[in-house]
């Protein structure tokens, strides 16, 4: 990204950078597909969300690139709270059985996350940092990865036991 001079203003600002991948990749987790007949639309997450646990941590880890790009761009720390609180409610909701499939279909974390990130461009306050928040996101989208895989190996094991105990 390069640093362009605001004329008005006389300061200087980061131009703003190609969210095309971040559409794409946006795009194809959460509204990729349509269901036939309708204008529902769905992605890639809801599919991943029904492999439990690695398919949860995998669109986590995709939320998370998706958010370390747009740090990497200028996020401020308002707009890098506000998307790691959608992934973390995604992560979170999603992760339970059954009712977070259904919360995956209708939720898409990362859409939103790419229009607080546009209207944070259109807004011109991209030129801001999202000071240690960087730091802060991994150690949270981290946390999250290991208590979705605890609460999977834990459900598959207690799942387990009890077939055992029924043979």
């Amino acid at each position: 990204m390069q640093q362009t001079r605001n004329t008005r203003t006389g300061t200087n600002a980061r131009a703003v950078p190609d969210l095309g991948w971040v559409d794409s990749l946006t795009n194809l987790m959460d509204s990729r597909f349509r269901l036939p007949g309708t204008n529902f639309r769905f992605g890639l997450d809801p599919i991943l969300g029904l492999l439990p646990g690695i398919g949860d941590a995998t669109s986590l880890a995709i939320s998370g690139a998706l958010i370390f790009y747009m740090y990497r761009h200028g996020a401020s720390r308002k707009a890098m709270i506000m998307m790691i609180g959608n992934v973390f409610l995604d992560a979170t909701i999603g992760s339970i059985p059954i009712l977070g499939n259904i919360f995956d279909f209708a939720y898409k974390a990362n859409e939103r996350n790419i229009r607080i990130m546009k209207r944070h461009y259109h807004e011109g306050k991209y030129q801001g940092k999202g000071t240690g928040m960087l730091v802060a996101a991994a150690l949270v989208l981290l946390a999250v990865i290991v208590l979705i895989l605890w609460g999977t190996w834990e459900l598959v094991s207690w799942l387990f036991e009890g077939l055992q105990a029924g043979l």
